[in-house]
């Protein structure tokens, strides 16, 4: 039996080096695991839209939505079932985070942007409207705090409160003694308008996003296996 189709669902941006990151985790995907269909999908902003891409396959062929998102909102929990409902052979995959390797990912570019021991960090995530989100993010923030010495604390770019310059006003406050800086851990895939708005946030130091790293091509096929493995 051939596989179900991987359809890989990205939020989408007009961003050109988040476009080609994104592509690449697509790319990873297939270096991984050969001869597994792997098709590109958007829920916003790029083509092809995920709505299309379900109606474009072969009536009967079993697929999988993977979401490259890092949380559960709005696209996880209206945007994606609306787009399969009327295909039950196509299934959802939950997100790629929260993850103890994206963790492990955020503690390397933490590092490698120079953290300190009297440093505070403050996980920036993109932001939610559904209060699973944030759920999702402060698990990961829970995650990340374990690997570190550091205060570590979490705001968003949208949709959730604290906002990102209100949680670095917050964090600089609690470091006052310290005498630390505050370092903005990018929990964004790629480059783009929320990770550009990061850089105004008045941190000290802002760290690049997730990807490129072959660990998100890694948990979207764990994703799927389980989804496979549920289903047969």
């Amino acid at each position: 039996m051939n596989s179900p189709v991987l359809i890989a669902c990205a939020h989408g941006t007009r961003n050109v080096g988040g476009q080609a990151a994104i592509r690449q985790v697509l790319a990873d995907i297939e270096a991984l695991r050969p001869g597994l269909t792997v098709v590109e999908a958007y829920v916003d902003v790029q083509e092809p839209e995920l709505s299309g891409v379900v109606a474009g396959l072969p009536e009967g062929t079993p697929a999988v939505v993977v979401p490259l998102l890092l949380s559960t909102g709005y696209h996880v929990k209206v945007d994606i079932p609306k787009a399969i409902k009327s295909r039950p052979e196509v299934s959802a995959a939950p997100p790629l985070g929260p993850d103890p390797r994206l963790a492990e990912l955020l503690a390397a570019r933490l590092r490698d942007a120079g953290l300190g021991d009297d440093d505070g960090v403050l996980l920036a995530a993109a932001g939610s409207s559904l209060p699973d989100g944030s759920v999702d993010s402060e698990e990961q923030a829970r995650q990340l705090a374990e690997l570190l010495p550091n205060k570590v604390r979490v705001a968003y770019g949208a949709s959730a409160e604290p906002n990102v310059p209100d949680g670095v006003a917050a964090l600089r406050g609690e470091l006052t003694e310290d005498g630390g800086r505050v370092i903005v851990s990018s929990y964004l895939l790629a480059t783009g308008y929320f990770h550009d708005q990061l850089f105004k946030s008045g941190a000290d130091v802002v760290t690049a996003p997730l990807l490129p790293s072959p660990v998100l091509a890694e948990i979207a096929l764990e994703r799927y296996d389980a989804v496979v493995a549920a289903r047969s």
